[in-house]
């Protein structure tokens, strides 16, 4: 088991610079018989951090240079991420010149439904791997015309732990919570909402229907992201998400 991202190290799905980790004469203590040699694991562990962060920089630099305003969509599954994508695309699309990269374990189901609203998507398998990462990235770009885009938006794989720890070049992680979660996500995983400058607070339009404490959740949000950006949204009804757009829309202008 990899320590840094719980991928399992027999069918790893990563770039090869992940993937010589655990095979270049560095192995994980995984013996019943024998203790596990914890040195070991984090030398593996920052090695991996470390030559994905240099990638990140690469994607960073060439997205500076193109002038893309890059956002990293990290959740739990079945958050509504790939709605709310939906939505901002058509609302978006002849505004801003957009394109998506989709993450996930298998399929092309989400990418799919992108593809119907006419923006260029790319889709990213990662079999067992749980999380996107910066070499994906890099290769995921392939394909789309980089002079000719304002935003790109990638939809991470659905996961509230794997995600956190790896830059992939983004200016901006944003964390997408969906109402039916409950409030205390934040707490209960704050490397990801430390990480995320941004949060959606998603399905706004079933809190009638819910038990969920908006501002408990947005004050859990803040406790360990004092800073974080918090939009309240629903990619069904459309409550809250033109302020969402005028949002990207700044940052897109920027770049």
């Amino acid at each position: 088991m990899c320590t840094t991202c719980g991928c399992p190290t027999t069918d790893h799905d990563h770039d090869n610079s992940h993937e010589q980790k655990h095979t270049n004469g560095v192995k994980h203590a995984h013996h019943h018989d024998a203790k596990p040699v914890k040195r070991s694991i984090i030398t593996i562990e920052e090695d991996i951090l470390s030559k994905n962060n240099r990638l990140a920089s690469f994607n960073r630099a060439l997205f500076k240079d193109k002038g893309i305003f890059v956002l990293n969509l990290v959740s739990s599954p079945g958050s509504g991420k790939t709605s709310l994508l939906e939505r901002t695309l058509r609302d978006l699309s002849e505004k801003l010149r957009c394109a998506v990269i989709e993450g996930d374990q298998q399929t092309d189901n989400d990418a799919r439904r992108i593809a119907a609203t006419g923006v260029p998507v790319r889709q990213i398998n990662t079999g067992s791997g749980c999380h996107l990462d910066a070499h994906m990235i890099m290769n995921g770009t392939d394909g789309f015309d980089l002079d000719n885009l304002d935003l790109l938006l990638i939809e991470n794989v659905g996961n509230l732990v794997c995600p956190a720890a790896f830059d992939l070049g983004e200016q901006h992680k944003v964390a997408v919570l969906s109402v039916t979660e409950g409030e205390d996500k934040p707490l209960k995983y704050p490397q990801m909402f430390r990480n995320s400058t941004v949060m959606l607070l998603n399905k706004t339009d079933l809190l009638p229907h819910l038990d969920f404490d908006v501002e408990k959740c947005k004050q859990y949000a803040r406790n360990v992201s004092p800073g974080i950006l918090i939009f309240e949204v629903s990619a069904k009804s459309g409550e809250g998400m033109e302020a969402w757009y005028q949002w990207l829309k700044d940052g897109a202008e920027k770049g």
